[in-house]
């Protein structure tokens, strides 16, 4: 189900998603105009002109007040700048984004990595693929605990018996750091 924060951000796309709208805004930012006097520079008829006025309105970016016999529209900046400062936010991008499976990639690269025994049946060549993999091997291992070389070579073994290759991966991709030749392993917090 969307959020509020959604629905506000799908309406204010759509307020925005049309280039007639874009220049009305455009011409709006620089002096306040009537619907004959828009309809006139972008060479629209009123009828439509009015149209695009409401969907800006009801986004919040224009408003109208009547001076005479016509209504004169104008850009809220203010709203304008908010809205898009708000629902523009690398926080609320993420947010609309939270009902995605995040895993999904990883566990379609498992099972075409894998065979019925859980053992990787090949190691991906390409990196995206890789990296789906090793992000799934190194759960193997305790964050915080220290591992000889050796041990690191046992635990990868239950998965590929190439554990020189997935050990250099888990290093190179930050996932794990070791210190000197042969000596310690441990998981990092790159994951």
């Amino acid at each position: 189900m969307e959020s509020t924060d959604t629905h506000e951000l799908i309406a204010f796309f759509k307020a925005l998603a049309d280039a007639s709208r874009l220049k009305i805004i455009g011409v709006l930012a620089q002096h306040p105009a009537s619907v004959e006097e828009l309809a006139a520079m972008l060479d629209l008829r009123s009828s439509t002109i009015s149209h695009h006025l409401g969907r800006l309105a009801e986004a919040g970016l224009v408003s109208g007040r009547t001076q005479g016999y016509y209504s004169v529209y104008q850009l809220e900046d203010q709203a304008l700048q908010e809205k898009a400062r708000r629902l523009l936010s690398p926080e609320q991008l993420a947010a609309v984004a939270a009902e995605a499976d995040q895993g999904a990639f990883d566990r379609k690269v498992l099972t075409a990595f894998t065979g019925r025994d859980g053992r990787l049946t090949a190691i991906p060549p390409q990196r995206k693929k890789l990296e789906a993999v090793l992000r799934t091997v190194v759960k193997a291992f305790e964050p915080g605990r220290r591992y000889s070389e050796k041990r690191v070579n046992e635990i990868l073994s239950r998965f590929h018996p190439d554990t020189a290759t997935l050990r250099r991966e888990l290093v190179g991709n930050g996932l794990m750091a070791r210190r000197g030749g042969g000596g310690d392993y441990w998981r990092t917090a790159g994951e």
